[in-house]
């Protein structure tokens, strides 16, 4: 640990010259290998004793396969919120299967003030993610984290179709006579 060197740290003169006597300097010097392996052992215990941060991942329900379509939940179509997510962080919304669209953006005064309304008018809502091919992963990222937020709990991602595309478009005259049908 630590070591004290005795010497000889006398002057040149010894007792017989006559001159005084002084006490003799002890050097003093300290051995740090110890303590740095004791830090080195105390910082590997707390690394290895320490709990990482785990991922943090949403769960999303899905639901069971449905064989027969007369099981399958019916909605009614005024219960039913489309979400489009579109290129430029830009999202199209209506509701029920063709009115004309309307634009919104992914700010709290954007499509989480038109979630909280919604829900809030109507509790059986049905909103259907369609995301386009010109969106991003954030975009989806984002919506699916609007959707936590808001506690809207009946949500699906589903394909945009081209009757989306005419819709978004306001050409409502290529919608296909099935989807207005349904």
């Amino acid at each position: 640990m630590a070591e004290v060197n005795q010497g000889g740290g006398g002057g040149g003169r010894g007792k017989k010259g006559g001159g005084k006597v002084r006490a003799k300097k002890q050097s003093t010097k300290v051995d740090m290998t110890p303590m740095v392996d004791l830090a080195f052992l105390l910082l590997t215990f707390f690394i290895l004793t320490s709990t990482f941060n785990k991922p943090k991942t949403m769960e999303v329900t899905m639901p069971d396969k449905v064989k027969d379509e007369t099981e399958q939940t019916k909605i009614n179509e005024n219960d039913i919120l489309n979400i489009v997510l579109g290129d430029k962080d830009k999202i199209y919304y209506w509701t029920g299967l063709t009115p004309p669209a309307e634009v919104t953006n992914y700010s709290k005064d954007g499509i989480r003030k038109l979630l909280l309304d919604r829900n809030r008018e109507n509790p059986k809502l049905m909103v259907l993610i369609k995301p386009q091919d010109e969106s991003r992963y954030n975009n989806m990222v984002d919506i699916l984290d609007e959707m936590e937020i808001t506690a809207t709990k009946r949500y699906a991602i589903v394909d945009f179709t081209p009757d989306d595309k005419a819709i978004i478009s306001g050409n409502l005259e290529d919608v296909t006579t099935e989807t207005q049908t349904k």
